[in-house]
């Protein structure tokens, strides 16, 4: 079982409003998966410790950074997230001439939340993420079920000034810089002619299998895709009606344009059915170093019938426990072999009280009506909030360790509207 794609989106300057980069994803995953909210603050560790991934072991670093991450609740990366240096990071499922179906080693989610917790910027990101998959490679299951479901990994990474797509086949890889406009993936190959980092054998790798010549331009996509650079660009694809939508506001994107985006159904970026939109988040990161990102998430599946809610990295902040799910430690049916034997609840608490109001959503129409209109005016109303701390900065910081939560109740009490 294959989902038709996740998104993920970026623009930058001269495409958004007042100087920031927007960052976008929706997380599409198995639609009976729960993906929860939760937040790391910064840690220093000794030498010599480890740290223990979704199935692998690997050293630990000295010193991790604060990071806020959207992830399936049974595995320890992430699909989605930020750092406290305002790096945001996404990742994508590929699949191309070369199999994915290797060992346990890292899942493209723990590199996402590896990358979140080891760099204070986009490019060295790209090196944190390279570096681990030439140490430890890529493999295993990705989905909580017997059924083995893997895959290679593309990923799109932001910081205050650029933004990073990096997509690998096995250890091989390639980076992309983009300085400017706006760039959205999709699950294919998305890097072409220019490639401004790559694992330096990548080209005699692709030789050596008769993938290329050694004579004709280089084009990662079409040498390691299934498909040519002709077939991505095909009109219908995900990746083509995302990139007409940022299109359509380039100049003028803003978070409420992203949200848009991803709320978007006739175009599949927001998916129903059996792999459906589990997740989303937009973030906004203003260029000025000066002034706080913004990260909205929504913690609850289709973000049609969801609330985006603020998180801002500040001192002290508190656990998100509205949006962490039960923790089941070494009886967790992940961590025993064979695994995947069972699936215990994972529900948090806003996703069990989302499942109620979407049910009340789609069985009384106008009841279901008022809460959704509810939910979109609570929204507009905490984007206009953000608005002073993007335009001012963070005066009293204290004020901010419970803006998520605070948010969700507030988002809570909206689902009890008659």
């Amino acid at each position: 079982m294959r989902p038709s794609s996740c998104d993920t989106f970026v623009a930058l300057p001269p495409s958004t409003e007042g100087q920031r980069i927007i960052f976008g994803k929706n997380s599409d995953r198995p639609c009976d998966e729960v993906q929860e909210v939760v937040y790391f603050p910064a840690t220093d560790y000794a030498a010599g410790e480890k740290v223990e991934c979704t199935y692998i072991e690997i050293e630990q670093v000295a010193h991790t950074y604060a990071v806020v991450l959207s992830r399936p609740a049974w595995l320890w990366g992430a699909e989605m997230g930020a750092n406290e240096h305002q790096v945001c990071i996404g990742n994508e499922a590929v699949w191309g001439r070369q199999s994915a179906d290797g060992e346990e080693a890292l899942l493209g989610m723990d590199l996402v939340r590896l990358g979140l917790e080891r760099a204070d910027t986009a490019e060295n990101a790209v090196t944190v993420i390279t570096e681990l998959l030439e140490k430890y490679g890529q493999g295993g299951s990705c989905m909580e079920d017997e059924s083995s479901f893997t895959y290679h990994n593309s990923f799109l990474i932001s910081d205050r000034k650029e933004a990073w797509l990096l997509e690998t086949s096995g250890k091989y890889w390639a980076a992309e810089r983009v300085e400017g406009g706006y760039r959205n993936i999709s699950n294919q190959y998305g890097i072409t002619i220019k490639i401004d980092k790559e694992h330096p054998e990548m080209r005699a790798y692709a030789q050596s299998k008769g993938w290329w010549d050694g004579k004709t331009e280089f084009n990662f996509a079409t040498v390691y895709s299934f498909m040519t650079t002709a077939r991505i660009e095909a009109s219908g694809s995900r990746y083509c009606e995302g990139k007409k939508l940022l299109e359509k506001s380039n100049g003028h994107i803003t978070a409420e344009t992203m949200m848009d985006i991803l709320r978007d159904k006739d175009s599949g970026i927001n998916m129903e059915g059996m792999f459906m939109t589990t997740g989303s988040m937009v973030s906004v990161i203003p260029t000025d170093p000066d002034l706080p990102g913004v990260h909205y998430f929504t913690a609850t599946p289709d973000p049609e019938r969801s609330v985006f809610k603020p998180f801002i990295f500040v001192k002290n902040l508190h656990p998100l426990k509205e949006t962490s799910s039960p923790s089941y430690g070494l009886d967790d049916p992940v961590k025993k072999k064979p695994r995947f034997q069972s699936k215990p609840d994972r529900k948090h608490e806003l996703f069990v009280k989302h499942e109620l109001v979407a049910a009340i959503i789609e069985s009384h129409k106008d009841r279901g009506r008022k809460i959704t209109e509810g939910m979109r005016q609570l929204e507009k109303e905490m984007i206009k909030e953000m608005e002073e701390h993007l335009l001012h900065g963070v005066e009293s910081p204290d004020f901010l360790v419970n803006l998520f939560s605070s948010s969700i109740q507030r988002e809570l009490s909206v689902y009890s509207q008659k």
